[in-house]
């Protein structure tokens, strides 16, 4: 049974996230671990010891078949549900994160696991457990409005992933059906990249301001404090993933200090990038 009290539109946690960032002339750093990792118990501490440090907190729904991701995000997909990972892990661990930090929570996952589920009660319960959006990178074009109709019904954002060759069309179209926020590749390929960000990464946010106008959040690739700077510079978020979980797989004996000095040191590259004037 849920427990906590969500607000009476969960979007608005999002909302409110992106727009403290704004006031204090940065961007808003969003941290990503899949639920269930390294074990239910030891994500749940991680995610509690990052949350002081960050605006965002991305849930990760461990998948088997995650295409989109490079090996370290899968292999730590796979050890969540190696060791029993249940979709109630994500409502559970949401409450009690919903009930003790300010961070907007919002959830990366494939469709299969949605599907499965069943799009409308997963978006009901994540909702109702303090959520406030959704990200689905392999979301398919025959469900997009269907899903589209539950997360508003729900009162919860469905953040897109964009193609970084969109078309102006294709980028305006996103905007019509999406809210809260967007969300670009900061690099080419898979996550995990530790190459340099793409050099056509800045027109991308200015196009999609423009064509959407939301809120741009920039991940993939992001695999150290000096790119998440570099990033911010221009985009209104930054969004580190496998470079906690690749600080955690280091420090076997404590992980969850681990992520929480990898979250301090991302807070601070974030802190010390200059923003030019609006």
């Amino acid at each position: 049974m849920l427990t906590s009290t969500p607000p009476s539109w969960p979007a608005s946690a999002l909302d409110q996230a992106l727009a403290r960032s704004r006031c204090q002339h940065r961007a808003a750093l969003g941290l990503y671990l899949p639920v269930g990792y390294p074990t239910h118990s030891g994500s749940l501490e991680a995610l509690h010891a990052m949350a002081p440090h960050c605006d965002v907190l991305e849930l990760g729904v461990p998948h088997r078949r995650a295409h989109l991701d490079g090996p370290t995000i899968q292999h730590a997909a796979a050890q969540a549900l190696d060791n029993g990972y249940r979709m109630r892990d994500l409502f559970t661990t949401t409450a009690d994160l919903a009930s003790s930090t300010t961070a907007a929570l919002v959830v990366m996952t494939y469709w299969a696991p949605v599907e499965e589920y069943g799009p409308g009660l997963f978006a009901e319960t994540f909702s109702a457990a303090g959520g406030a959006g959704v990200l689905v990178p392999d979301l398919p074009d025959s469900a997009a409005a269907d899903w589209h109709r539950a997360t508003r019904a729900a009162g919860l954002h469905s953040i897109p992933l964009i193609p970084a060759h969109a078309s102006d069309a294709k980028l305006t179209a996103i905007g019509t059906s999406s809210s809260g926020m967007t969300y670009a590749p900061a690099a080419p390929g898979r996550t995990g990249t530790a190459g340099p960000l793409s050099p056509y990464l800045p027109r991308l946010v200015r196009r999609l301001r423009d064509a959407t106008r939301l809120p741009v959040a920039v991940g993939i690739g992001i695999s150290t404090p000096a790119r998440a700077a570099q990033a911010s510079a221009y985009a209104d978020a930054v969004v580190v993933g496998s470079a906690v979980i690749r600080h955690m797989q280091a420090a076997t004996g404590d992980p969850a200090a681990a992520a929480a000095a990898a979250a301090r040191d991302f807070a601070a590259g974030i802190r010390r990038a200059h923003r030019p004037a609006a």
